[in-house]
């Protein structure tokens, strides 16, 4: 028979049998398609020079224009701490908590161990603070038990909490004696640290420790009736002009006025701006409109009270960021509000183009500026039949959002459209939507890719992705192995490389959970390597036969067709793989009674580099899978379109 020219559709379909699939592809992992054919992704490098404390779930990139802070920034939030990076440099714009911030300590407050770095230190009054919250110490004289002045006086995380008023924390030293002593000094509480997984239960005793004797009543060590529930901490990042503004969903707003030495954040209301007033609190999202000059509060407490509200949506007057208190007069305030008609609370909102999309759990809103007052903004119900899985797995390019859903995905481009997907199995039956919190979408507009990272089933961190190419509208998967786990994600054009941001994996507990590992901003599409290590890539077809598997098929010889462009290394090479079966319900390898690997079904793997003109092997099945895969240093690749050299070989095994 000619020679068999190997040219698959474009995409993975897993929605499909692998042998329904034929003359597809049906697993792959670090690969993408471009121009309809399959390469393996890009690299990283890293991007900060220094780890941050926690899980980054938000990164925001923004351009200031003023001479003396003229620069590109970058801002994370963690569920520890509010960094922002200048170039590889990271600053800790951490605000202090708004109750209690700064506590005297007591006399005789430092208390050392022999041989030991932890440091108990004793406040003058009761410091409400938790394991894992930040604080600085200041104006402690020393040393104390052989551990300096310089050693006390600096920020530690705290290790214990003995009492109401001591704590514990780890020093860079080990003391030389047991000791008490030090005089004067304070501490300087930052804002409680949130929780990286989403938390849930009837606990032990809920609502109230040791039990409540109020309705619903529950003994002493009986779990409540009521749920807790305790959210992963999102910040939400925006800026005004040059100016940073934040909020820790469900909490306060934050400015931060640019400026190079880079102190801490405060509260919108503590700022000190001109005009502040009746800022919200218990703000689930802060988005500012560049169509209007506006500032709005998304999910809030209402005006001149503390309720919270998930469907009330206020903005700030439009010639003062700071007030939110409405008037009837314009030119003191055109702050205002309204209330979402559909859903029970909005988890996201987002820009697009001339209007604000405003999501709940089961419904899409348009808010728009109509340039009148009292009548700020008005609203328009789009669709009461969505569903988002996520406040941050929605992404908008080009003016169309994209955004998965509970059991799909879904596109908007003035209308709401599912979005048809080779891979909706194969993505929400095997998800974890108990950490739903966690995914997130991202945008890689060199290749017109939507990214996806979830949580699969049974895993409580992310560790898998699945990427929507929009301009071919083909999907691929993957999962985050070898380095590539991402919680947060930005693809500025004021960088020449979109930013992910990393994190560890502590697998000694099953289900794994986040560790203090990585813990860096990486550059992706920079080189082909996962930062120093290589990055494994592969691609396998669905299986094919001849004339639907009637007759064996003996593959004497493949002629390669692979592009090695952008590979630093001079020897690249890939290997090339054919997965030999008999029937859709073989394995591709098999094995008989004794244990021994049937030779028929034997996967038959070559080396192909680029002055590889052919490969010879001995290959005899009713079907056959391809291959191409790569795990060395310093490869890049490309499928094009290899041949194979078969003939009929009988209808007998």
């Amino acid at each position: 028979m000619p020679l068999k020219k190997l040219i698959f559709k474009p995409g993975v379909n897993r929605d499909q049998t692998n042998y329904a699939g034929e003359g597809g592809w049906y697993a792959c992992n670090k690969t993408r398609f471009f121009s309809g054919f399959p390469q393996k992704i890009g690299g990283w490098a890293l991007f900060t020079s220094s780890q941050y404390q926690g899980v980054c779930r938000s990164l925001f990139n923004w351009a200031s224009s003023v001479v003396s802070t003229l620069g590109n920034y970058i801002a994370l939030g963690t569920n520890e701490k509010i960094y922002v990076a200048t170039g590889p440099t990271l600053h800790d714009i951490t605000p202090l908590r708004t109750i209690a911030p700064n506590i005297a300590l007591a006399s005789t407050f430092v208390n050392t161990t022999s041989g030991s770095p932890t440091v108990t230190f004793t406040f003058a009054a009761v410091h409400n603070a938790a394991t894992g919250d930040w604080l600085t110490i200041s104006g402690v004289t020393g040393p104390v038990g052989g551990i300096s002045s310089a050693s006390l006086n600096t920020e530690f995380k705290i290790t214990s909490v003995p009492s109401t008023t001591t704590l514990t924390v780890t020093t860079d030293t080990n003391a030389t004696s047991t000791a008490s002593g030090g005089a004067a000094g304070s501490g300087a509480f930052q804002i409680a640290i949130g929780s990286t997984i989403s938390l849930s239960g009837y606990g032990w005793g809920i609502p109230s420790w040791g039990g409540s004797t109020s309705s619903p009543t529950t003994g002493w060590g009986v779990a409540a009736v009521v749920p807790l529930a305790v959210p992963i901490r999102l910040v939400y990042f925006d800026k005004y002009v040059d100016d940073l503004l934040f909020n820790i969903r469900y909490g306060d707003i934050y400015y931060w006025n640019v400026d190079t030495t880079f102190p801490r954040a405060v509260t919108l209301t503590a700022s000190g701006l001109p005009g502040v007033s009746s800022v919200p609190s218990q703000v689930t999202q802060i988005l500012f409109d560049g169509n209007s000059n506006v500032l709005l509060a998304f999910g809030c407490t209402a005006y001149s009270t503390l309720t919270y509200d998930p469907l009330l949506i206020r903005w700030a007057s439009q010639a003062n960021f700071a007030n939110w208190a409405p008037s009837d007069d314009p030119g003191i305030s055109t702050a205002g509000y309204l209330r979402v008609q559909q859903g029970s609370a909005i988890l996201k909102a987002i820009n697009n183009y001339s209007e604000i999309l405003v999501f709940t759990e089961s419904s899409l809103t348009s808010l728009k500026y109509t340039g009148t007052f009292p009548y700020v903004f008005s609203q328009n119900l789009i669709s009461a039949n969505i569903t988002l899985i996520a406040p941050n797995a929605i992404i908008a390019v080009n003016n169309v959002l994209y955004w998965m859903g509970h059991d799909k995905f879904f596109s908007y481009n003035g209308r709401v459209e599912g979005l048809p997907s080779t891979l909706r199995q194969h993505v929400f039956e095997n998800i974890n939507i108990t950490e739903a919190d966690q995914f997130f979408a991202a945008s890689n507009e060199r290749f017109n890719e939507i990214w996806w990272f979830y949580c699969s089933s049974g895993q409580s961190v992310i560790d898998s992705y699945v990427i929507y190419n929009y301009a071919e509208q083909l999907w691929c998967y993957g999962n985050c192995d070898d380095g590539m786990i991402r919680t947060a994600w930005t693809d500025s054009p004021l960088n020449a490389f979109p930013q992910g941001a990393s994190a560890g994996r502590d697998t000694t507990v099953t289900p794994a959970v986040y560790a203090q590992g990585d813990n860096y901003l990486y550059d992706h599409e920079s080189g082909v390597d996962a930062g120093a290590l290589p990055l494994p890539a592969y691609i396998r077809s669905a299986d094919i036969d001849l004339e639907d598997g009637d007759k064996f098929v003996l593959v004497r010889r493949i002629i390669p067709d692979v592009s090695f462009t952008g590979s630093p290394s001079s020897s690249a090479a890939v290997d090339m793989t054919l997965y030999p079966r008999n029937f859709p319900g073989d394995p591709y390898a098999a094995a008989n009674a004794e244990g021994q690997t049937l030779p028929r079904s034997i996967a038959i793997t070559t080396n192909v580099n680029q002055f590889t003109t052919q490969v010879f092997s001995r290959v005899r099945a009713r079907q056959i899978a391809f291959e191409i895969s790569s795990e060395d240093l310093g490869v890049a690749w490309q499928l094009g379109a290899p041949r194979f050299d078969g003939r009929t070989d009988g209808g007998r095994a």
